[in-house]
């Protein structure tokens, strides 16, 4: 029996900058009319092929013009049932757009692929509700889009209010939920009626810690019905933990595939060639952006290592980027340094030293000093937290991957293995008779 459930082959996707259709509606229809007949579409330039490309001047092959950009090209990779894939990337790398593909949104530009299942999408907050219903409603809605009877639908229903925490609002019009009560109901009705095949993005950035522990719970637990999901997200520890295997994409390419701790590997790698991480345009953070993180970046102690790779036991700085409203008081912000299983190792925190920052400019960076940085080698996702009066202004989590090189931080030249944990501690030892 083959239990592939998704094929997916030379998949691609071209979009046309700044362009929607020809230009004009006399252009779309000549261009449909000259298709139908199987003449030349006549809105093209001189010397242009269609699609978009123009002869390369020695005859090779087109070159894309300017004009156009592929958000996806050449994506191949199976998925079998059961299987959780990560699917992982910088920010523009294509991720959001093979699962527009996947579930019909949007067409591919070229390439094939096969879905064997029943698909539920969680792409976006409220993807598939209708701002006008009530929660209820909109239960009710998405089961039958997803082709359950009404019976089906009613026997998940208490499982689906209880798991979204809205009981309260449940005759409510979606429209007034808050982004938080909108995700956690959109993902309890994605997941609990039953899909063959689940797609998440990061949406459940939105959610508080609780809830995002119950949706990691749930989709491990969908997977172990043998259903399948595809879980895109900048969350490096709930990858790891989580997912069976992992998708790497870069520039809209496959960069790796196969056992998660490798293509993860493969990602550090890639994310850390440049010392410094852009935040500017990453979507997925929660607060009120009153301030706004722009930028991490580490710096390494003297021959103690470069950009984002450190040894363990040098000094390191990290330096955060922000942009900030006027005016901000009482700032208080936090970098949490975990290891790969998603486990806290510690937090560092301005006010836990009596650092008070009562006032902010509105651009600039603020920086921790860590001396002798008890880190044993490997990689270590590092989250970003930040108040402004005691209220959430930004949280980035996966803001950046530190890497930490071995160093000789006992002045011995020796280091616990790396079955005995992340962390080193300066210590002394001595042997005393009775």
């Amino acid at each position: 029996m083959n239990d592939t459930v998704i094929q997916v082959a030379d998949l691609s996707k071209r979009y046309r900058l700044g362009v929607i259709g020809t230009g004009t509606l006399s252009h779309d229809l000549n261009r449909w009319w000259a298709k139908v007949r199987g003449r030349p579409d006549p809105t093209l330039k001189v010397g242009q092929a269609a699609g978009g490309s123009s002869p390369s001047p020695v005859g090779g092959d087109r070159v894309p013009t300017s004009d156009y950009m592929w958000a996806l090209k050449d994506v191949s990779f199976d998925v079998r049932r059961g299987q959780i894939l990560g699917i992982i990337g910088r920010n523009g790398a294509g991720k959001s757009t093979l699962l527009k593909i996947l579930s019909r949104v949007t067409a591919p530009s070229s390439g094939e692929v096969r879905v064997r299942g029943r698909i539920a999408s969680l792409l976006e907050v409220g993807t598939g509700f209708h701002p006008e219903l009530t929660g209820r409603e909109n239960i009710l809605l998405n089961g039958a889009i997803l082709g359950m009877r009404k019976a089906e639908i009613a026997r998940k229903f208490d499982e689906i209010v209880a798991f979204s925490d809205v009981e309260t609002y449940i005759d409510t019009p979606v429209k007034r939920y808050s982004s938080g009560m909108y995700v956690r109901l959109a993902f309890a009705v994605a997941a609990h009626l039953e899909p063959e095949i689940l797609l998440v993005d990061e949406v459940l950035a939105v959610g508080d810690m609780a809830f995002q522990r119950r949706c990691l719970g749930k989709m491990g637990a969908v997977a172990k019905e043998g259903r399948t999901v595809l879980f895109v997200s900048h969350n490096m520890a709930a990858v790891e933990s989580l997912c069976s295997r992992g998708l790497l994409l870069e520039g809209g390419r496959p960069l790796a595939m196969g056992r998660t701790t490798d293509v993860l590997d493969a990602y550090f790698a890639l994310v850390g060639t440049g010392g410094v991480q852009d935040l500017a345009l990453r979507e997925d953070r929660q607060g009120n952006g009153k301030l706004r993180f722009t930028s991490l970046g580490f710096r390494a102690g003297h021959n103690a290592g470069t950009g984002d790779v450190v040894q363990c036991g040098a000094d390191l700085e990290l330096v955060v980027g922000y942009r900030a409203a006027p005016n901000l008081k009482n700032v208080s912000m936090s970098i949490g340094v975990n290891a790969l299983s998603g486990q806290v190792l510690f937090v560092l925190g301005n006010e836990m030293t009596g650092t008070a920052w009562e006032t902010a400019p509105q651009a600039g960076c603020m920086s921790c000093q860590v001396r002798r940085l008890p880190l044993a080698p490997g990689q270590y996702p590092i989250n970003l937290y930040c108040e402004v009066n005691g209220v959430l202004a930004d949280w980035v989590q996966g803001a950046g991957s530190l890497t930490v090189e071995a160093g000789d931080f006992f002045g011995t030249g020796k280091l616990p293995p790396a079955s005995h944990g992340g962390l080193l501690v300066d210590q002394q030892w001595g042997l005393h008779g009775a």
